[in-house]
């Protein structure tokens, strides 16, 4: 899983328990028994942690020469490695001694990070419709009252029907024919002019 959190907590000093009148031998004892790598729970997480690192270290190499780019990449990769083993402590065990597999806690923390996105989604389905559907009813509010304001510009006319298409047809053939013989004329008249 991408992205786990690792949880780092320092070693708190063992000055507490240093007694009050000891000699400076029980204080440098203390110091030595100190543990001063940093504690992780999930050896996975902290594995994830390194390929991620372990990108960035290659494209430093993109500034090596060809010829000495592969061995100096390993070097440095195991390099560093090495030293993020040495210096982690999973569940207060080494590197070498903390077991790879999930453990009871590991599955405890998935199954509640699971039971959470359940909650969230379970959640969503009731509150999303809910607010579609306000909305929905705004958009069609403001669309009716869009309409309300609407005015037509130009008014139509109230058409009559008329029964006799006849004497309509016998009009407009009358009309046709004069504004025929108009055209005609004015033709006559700009060709006496040319």
């Amino acid at each position: 899983m991408a992205g786990a959190p690792v949880l780092v907590v320092p070693s708190p000093p063992r000055d507490a328990e240093r007694v009050a009148g000891a000699d400076d031998r029980a204080s440098v004892a203390a110091t030595s028994r100190e543990d001063f790598r940093v504690r992780c729970t999930s050896k996975r997480a902290v594995t994830e942690m390194l390929e991620l690192c372990g990108r960035f270290v290659e494209k430093l190499g993109d500034a090596l020469p060809e010829e000495i780019r592969q061995p100096a990449l390993r070097d440095v990769q195991w390099t560093f490695e090495s030293a993020v083993q040495e210096n982690v402590s999973i569940n207060g065990q080494a590197w070498q001694e903390a077991s790879d597999s999930f453990m009871d806690s590991d599955i405890k923390v998935l199954e509640d990070q699971f039971d959470e996105i359940i909650v969230d989604i379970a959640t969503k389905r009731k509150q999303y419709p809910r607010k579609i559907l306000e909305c929905v009813i705004k958009t069609i509010k403001a669309k009716q009252e869009i309409l309300k304001q609407y005015y037509p510009v130009v008014h139509p006319l109230d058409l009559k029907y008329d029964p006799d298409p006849a004497s309509r047809v016998e009009n407009l053939k009358c009309r046709g024919e004069t504004i025929a013989k108009e055209i005609s004329e004015a033709m006559k008249e700009t060709r006496c002019y040319t």
